[in-house]
């Protein structure tokens, strides 16, 4: 038997339980995993809250790394002894042993770690999907990245800078602000004492920007919008702040003909061959130096909650991992 976090109803941290459960044997077309490390994301608060529903009891989590176990009837392309990744679930990644769609996982290279590969494969495809599909990120333009010293922030400023843009970011504190300099933003913006749509706006020389990518939600949003040129692009991709408000398409207009967007990962992966391209493209630049993975907290499995707790309370920076 082995040990799980699950949770029976929505709400704190004291919601979350470590227990024995039993993943059973890998169906058809699965793998089971043992986990060496476990990645912590914001998305796993949401799930744990009921802000993005599931069907309780559940496990809780996105994303891991790990070694293949057994291969259910049809599995081909794994074997045992494979080291493996995985992001889009299914949910449950926080735990010992895991059974998984042999379709959703990726090869670890030898060049990452289980533990580099656990903390960046959530962020950084993100990072990915934002930078080169939701909106491809051009050489020479100035664009808007909020939470840029969290998770996401600190990969997608550095991938952002490597392909030539000029990123602004914003984030909550001093100290944060040296992190995010330090992980490609060529401005920094403590929006705790500084107008971020005024200091966007001077930065630009009153241009504004193509694209402005959220993941804060609600405290952020009207004033993203207000940051953008005309015909900018505003990627909502987070609620860390709460939920944005409905928007007025008529606002839309009256601020220069503007875009919105709000992109998941999953979309963007959905098909095996974008995850695995996903991947291959994150662990390229990983490998080539460009993006640097910093794993600045680890706790162990059954202390998920203070790890919820943590990330929460905005007390944790860089990537985190759970260690089973």
């Amino acid at each position: 038997m082995t040990r799980a976090i699950r949770f029976y109803e929505t709400g704190g941290t004291d919601v979350l339980r470590f227990e024995e459960w039993d993943p059973g044997s890998p169906g058809e077309g699965w793998v089971r995993v043992r986990h060496t490390a476990i990645g912590l994301n914001f998305i796993d608060t949401y799930h744990r809250t009921g802000l993005y529903p599931l069907s309780l009891p559940s496990g809780l989590g996105l994303e891991a790394a790990g070694v293949v176990e057994a291969v259910g009837a049809g599995v081909t392309r794994w074997k045992t002894g494979d080291r493996i990744a995985y992001a889009t679930g299914p949910v449950g990644a926080y735990c010992e042993v895991a059974n998984l769609p042999a379709d959703r996982i990726v090869a670890v290279p030898d060049s990452i770690s289980d533990e580099l590969a656990a903390a960046m494969m959530l962020k950084g495809m993100t990072a990915w999907y934002l930078l080169r599909r939701t909106r491809a990120v051009r050489k020479g333009e100035t664009i808007l990245f909020h939470a840029a010293a969290g998770g996401v922030g600190l990969l997608a400023c550095q991938w952002a800078r490597h392909l030539g843009a000029i990123v602004i970011g914003t984030v909550g504190s001093d100290a944060k602000a040296e992190l995010a300099r330090a992980h490609g933003c060529e401005h920094v913006i403590v929006y705790t004492k500084d107008n971020f749509v005024r200091r966007v706006r001077e930065i630009t020389g009153g241009a504004g920007v193509p694209v402005v990518y959220d993941s804060v939600g609600k405290a952020t949003f009207d004033g993203s919008l207000d940051c953008l040129a005309p015909l900018g692009l505003m990627v909502s991709f987070g609620n860390a702040s709460g939920p944005p408000p409905p928007v007025d398409l008529g606002m839309l207009a009256l601020r220069g003909s503007l875009f919105i967007t709000r992109p998941t990962l999953m979309t963007y992966v959905a098909r095996e061959e974008d995850l695995q391209e996903a991947a291959r493209a994150l662990f390229e630049v990983v490998a080539a130096g460009a993006v640097k993975v910093e794993i600045h907290q680890r706790y162990a499995l059954a202390d998920a909650a203070r790890a919820h707790q943590d990330i929460e309370a905005r007390k944790t920076t860089g990537a985190t991992v759970l260690i089973p």
